[in-house]
């Protein structure tokens, strides 16, 4: 476990817990307009919920336990393996044939970037590294990275909504993948992988150690879930819808 102070923890789990909270949110939403029924709309959000709030409990005793961690000399890929698993077992989900009619709904694409506005709490990439346990090469563009992606979700969620907002949707989700794409490579190539292409003291080991490492288990794949969902909606939709119910309604 790494050694950071309790306002490190809260900011982990604002991102880790609040932004599947605001996914399920969003999907009970999207499944009363759907028109699937309330208690259908809640089994949805709930289930979800439980499966990742399950996920991330499991995530942590296997990191307490010491399994995410490299060794010299050993390779364990543990780490990838927990990263690749939920976040296939989270896009099949959406194949689930209600799951499917709910990501289908005129608002989802809407729906879809507002958890996204939690990732502001990827400053705590830059509170660690000032804290000496992460290295800024790492640590400045994921942090700065999190926190553009979750200071232009409302603004992008109210474009898309309003039925203007196609362009900035593809590009904040194209940015969103890219954003978290360069974090996990450069965590694996500076301390999580096998090898250490990235010669940095510190290394990144800190991410394969709790509290952290339920960012990557955790938040991470479902974020980058959310952006794969929102690519299909728009490849699926030619035009965005201008009505549904509005976000500032669903969240609120």
């Amino acid at each position: 476990m790494a050694d950071l102070p309790g306002f490190v923890w809260a900011l982990v789990l604002l991102g880790v817990v609040g932004i599947p909270a605001v996914t399920c949110v969003m999907l009970y939403r999207g499944a009363v307009a759907a028109g699937v029924g309330t208690r259908a709309a809640a089994g949805i959000a709930g289930g979800t919920f439980v499966v990742i709030g399950g996920w991330l409990v499991v995530s942590g005793l296997i990191a307490e336990a010491g399994f995410y961690r490299q060794q010299p000399g050993q390779v364990r890929p543990w780490l990838g393996v927990a990263f690749a698993g939920i976040l296939t077992v989270l896009l099949l989900a959406t194949r689930i044939p209600v799951v499917s009619r709910v990501l289908a709904e005129p608002g989802t694409l809407a729906r879809l970037v507002l958890p996204h506005t939690l990732r502001v709490a990827g400053v705590l990439f830059l509170i660690v590294m000032a804290l000496g346990k992460l290295p800024p090469v790492f640590a400045l563009p994921a942090g700065l990275g999190d926190i553009a992606v979750g200071l232009a979700a409302p603004l992008v969620a109210w474009r898309v909504y309003h039925g203007a907002g196609r362009r900035q949707a593809l590009w904040f989700n194209v940015l969103g993948i890219v954003d978290l794409v360069v974090a996990v490579t450069i965590g694996f190539l500076a301390g999580l992988g096998p090898f250490r292409p990235l010669d940095v003291t510190p290394t990144t080991e800190a991410l394969s150690l709790l509290p952290l490492t339920l960012v990557a288990t955790g938040a991470v794949p479902v974020a980058l879930a959310l952006h794969i969902v929102s690519l299909r909606r728009l490849r699926a939709s030619r035009s965005l819808p201008g009505h549904g119910d509005s976000l500032l309604r669903a969240a609120g």
